[in-house]
């Protein structure tokens, strides 16, 4: 139900075609032909051509590079197959216009990329550089017409926000989208619908646009879930929890514990048996009663003795996750559940 409900909302500001535009982009980035293949089918269910999607692809060498450009090039195409098998539709869509024999893609290219910068840009320590992305990136390419200028920025800002490392590059381009046609509203949304995909990306975009609207934002660290799994929503012990946890079995009475941003379990005690906590991701905190919360990161150990009051959750900027079991557990071995941990405590923690 809510996954129906995230898709009306971004239908309201995205089009199906943007999204699939966003998604594919995202996926190509991150190298991810199983996600890719399935993106690509979803957008030509919602209407993509062959046209768009390939020439979105194509256009991504000169961000990720030839090797994830090519090998989504073969996803493509295996869809492609694929749905001709199966005889689904799929739209080949039109090819970009031919350009005229005097075309300057140096000239061009470089009144687009002023255009995207709001100024013009020259760079001066590799000139060779500045050439290749004015004459070819924003020449060349930017001037094949089956996908608009408003289109292209979509797909840079998305694949861009899916690689660790150039955060610099994706403020630039996130400062640029309005002036290549991207409304405020459906940049805005981008971050949303890169959730589906890499939830750390998804914050790396909303922490450029942050800097762009002057409204600033801390991203969140987020885990990955491959790892490490998520586990399902931990309803049984909802009650004895302030936010939202998942629990995921691990055998041998060990389970994974997720807790969201801000999530903590309440004050409690494990009578006759010690707890044994270990962090694999995330960052979150541990605290006895009386005495000074704990950071808990990837590889932190604690063994909390039998009968100690305490409390353990995820930081308010970041997921956590902590395995857990029991050991030394004595005949007649209990927990007990306490008072929530207040707001006014947990804030108290840097």
């Amino acid at each position: 139900m809510m996954k129906l409900i995230l898709i009306a909302m971004l239908s309201m500001i995205l089009s199906p075609r943007q999204q699939a535009l966003s998604t594919i982009a995202a996926c190509e980035a991150k190298g991810d032909q199983v996600m890719l293949a399935a993106a690509l089918n979803e957008g030509f269910d919602g209407g993509l051509t062959v046209s768009e999607a390939k020439e979105a692809l194509s256009q991504l060498y000169a961000y990720t590079g030839f090797p994830r450009s090519l090998n989504a090039l073969g996803t493509l195409q295996a869809v492609i197959a694929d749905r001709e098998a199966k005889g689904l539709k799929t739209e080949p869509g039109r090819e970009a216009d031919p350009l005229p024999a005097d075309y300057d893609a140096l000239k061009q290219g470089t009144e687009v990329q002023t255009k995207l910068s709001g100024q013009p840009f020259n760079y001066t320590f590799a000139s060779q550089t500045d050439y290749y992305l004015k004459a070819h990136l924003f020449g060349d390419i930017f001037a094949r017409n089956n996908l608009s200028f408003a289109d292209r920025e979509i797909v840079t800002v998305s694949a861009i926000a899916c690689l660790p490392g150039c955060e610099p590059q994706l403020a630039a381009h996130v400062a640029g989208v309005r002036n290549m046609g991207v409304k405020d509203d459906e940049l805005q949304a981008l971050p949303k619908l890169l959730e589906r995909i890499d939830q750390q990306a998804a914050e790396r975009l909303r922490e450029a646009i942050g800097k762009v609207f002057g409204q600033p934002y801390k991203a969140i660290q987020t885990v990955d879930f491959t790892i490490w799994p998520k586990g399902e929503p931990n309803t049984a012990y909802a009650e004895y929890f302030t936010g939202n946890s998942y629990l995921a079995p691990m055998g041998g009475g060990c389970a994974n514990v997720t807790f969201e941003p801000g999530c903590r379990n309440h004050w409690h005690i494990h009578h006759k048996q010690v707890q044994v906590l270990v962090c694999v991701a995330g960052r979150g905190w541990y605290q006895e009663w009386g005495k000074p919360a704990v950071q808990m990161v990837p590889g932190t150990v604690i063994a909390i003795p039998a009968e100690v009051k305490h409390w353990h959750g995820a930081a308010s900027d970041s997921w956590f996750q902590h395995l857990t079991y029991h050991t030394d557990v004595q005949e007649g071995a209990s927990n007990e559940w306490l008072e929530e941990v207040t707001d006014e405590i947990y804030n108290e923690i840097p």
